[in-house]
């Protein structure tokens, strides 16, 4: 099973639409995972369209309409891997202790919000997985997305893609 991760797409204020590549990897995923801060319905929308199966929450940024179509945190079992999405986990520092604190009932757990790519594991086996944003880098020195599979209950092939800079 393949997964296509994804956080923060921020359409359309910091993009006006997803980039090619990430579109491109749609129809090859089984279930897109999105952790929160789509800013608009219509990436909602659109995901929805395309994609196999969605996995996602709302984020901080996230208005009302988004938020009656989404929960704060998912949970879904996948080829037997318990696998989470939150938006929110709070400051990097403590951050493993805190996750596997709060989510000792998951194997994975991917989040969002800081758009900064984030791979780590705790001490209790709970691997920890921000895909950075696809459209809007911030201080980071890329655009980016994650790619990963699935197979009897095991995360691997855990990739993060750059993505080439917008032209403008």
């Amino acid at each position: 099973m393949r997964l296509l991760l994804m956080s923060d797409t921020h359409l359309p204020k910091r993009a006006k639409e997803l980039p090619l590549q990430l579109l491109a990897e749609l129809p090859r995923a089984d279930v897109v995972v999105h952790a929160g801060d789509w800013v608009d319905t219509a990436t909602l929308d659109l995901l929805e369209e395309r994609a196999h199966r969605v996995v996602g929450v709302y984020g901080n940024n996230d208005g009302a309409a988004l938020r009656a179509r989404l929960p704060e945190v998912a949970r879904v079992e996948l080829d037997g891997l318990r696998l989470g999405v939150v938006h929110e986990t709070g400051a990097a520092e403590g951050r493993e202790r805190r996750c596997a604190e709060r989510y000792p009932d998951l194997d994975v757990l991917v989040f969002g919000h800081s758009h900064i790519p984030w791979d780590t594991t705790t001490e209790t086996g709970l691997r920890l997985l921000n895909p950075g944003s696809p459209t809007d880098r911030r201080r980071q020195p890329h655009c980016t997305y994650m790619t990963a599979t699935v197979a009897d209950g095991q995360l691997a092939d855990v990739t993060l893609h750059r993505l080439s800079p917008r032209a403008g």
